[in-house]
């Protein structure tokens, strides 16, 4: 078995063998070989099934009866997460049919891409904050894409010594759209004369992500938009400290995601000292990796955790 810890190493890894192709356009060669190919295509069973699990009516804010299934990468890299696998319109199919296997649990089901908006970088780069930021149009179409499929959209945020609340002012835009949530990641915030991975795991503050809370908070109130999702994404207990601390409104519903890998014996171990100390109101979920998993959990094995996940998301 894998620990959690050793993790965060064999991702910098990945991510160093793409230095430069993450600072721009290029990155978008890496995605030569769409999924759809890969596995034969996609029948037309299956996209029946998946309009089944569109959420109704659409476009809607986050809603905490229905259950959130993600795609989880970068557009355009394979390297970082599923998502980056195949092109937009193949990652929309997949995705609805990843979320079709939840479709017999009880609740609706929300098809959703969770990308990754600042990719933090071994490299401190032009602005020294250890983490590449991209132009909105690069993520535009990807939130167009899922808008005209009644799916869900999280921004995730790797900052490097940057702050969560720097980096959401930055993607107001892009989040001032009414299926756009957020995603924190604190293992890639570090501190000054810190650099991300190397086996280092990141930290952040309860007051920083209620910081960030309060931004968008005040965006869905200013845009007069439906209430959002804010994950925080945890698998050791020193990834967010002062954790009781941290509030959602009632326009930003706080939710706590499990982000370790290895045995389900281990995972199940990492999501229980999650919610150990979850903050009042919190919400959970749940992350499964392709690759690093051992094996990849079912929906039945994901969902079998107390309390149950709101959003599980594959990498």
């Amino acid at each position: 078995e894998r620990s959690d810890q050793t993790r965060s190493g064999r991702r910098i890894t990945r991510r160093q063998a793409v230095a430069g192709g993450l600072a721009g356009a290029a990155v978008a060669a890496v995605a030569g070989r769409t999924w759809a190919v890969a596995n034969g295509g996609i029948s037309s069973g299956a996209i029946a099934t998946e309009r089944a699990v569109r959420l109704n009516p659409p476009m809607r804010g986050f809603d905490p009866s229905s259950l959130y299934v993600a795609l989880y990468g970068h557009p355009g890299s394979s390297i970082l997460g599923a998502l980056g696998e195949q092109g937009i319109d193949d990652a929309v199919r997949r995705t609805q049919l990843v979320a079709s296997q939840y479709a017999s649990f009880g609740r609706p089901v929300v098809p959703t891409f969770e990308i990754i908006t600042t990719v933090a970088s071994s490299d401190a780069g032009g602005d020294g904050d250890y983490s590449n930021e991209f132009p909105a149009s690069m993520f535009q179409p990807w939130i167009d894409a899922a808008a005209r499929a009644d799916m869900h959209v999280i921004l995730d945020l790797q900052p490097g010594r940057a702050t969560f609340p720097s980096q959401t002012v930055e993607i107001e835009g892009l989040l001032a759209q009414p299926n756009v949530s957020l995603a924190l990641d604190p293992e890639w915030r570090v501190g000054p004369g810190q650099r991300p991975g190397g086996g280092r795991v990141g930290t952040v503050d309860g007051a920083e992500v209620n910081q960030t809370i309060a931004i968008l908070d005040d965006l869905v109130r200013r845009a007069g938009l439906p209430p959002k999702m804010l994950v925080v994404h945890q698998f050791t207990p020193s990834m967010v400290t002062d954790k009781s601390s941290i509030r959602g409104t009632a326009n930003v519903q706080v939710l706590f995601q499990m982000d370790g890998f290895g045995s389900l014996q281990l995972k199940r171990g990492s999501f229980a000292a999650m919610v150990s100390d979850l903050p009042p109101g919190a919400l959970t979920g749940w992350k499964n990796f392709y690759d690093e998993d051992s094996p990849t959990p079912t929906p039945a094995q994901s969902l079998d955790v107390d309390p149950t996940p709101t959003y599980i998301s594959y990498q």
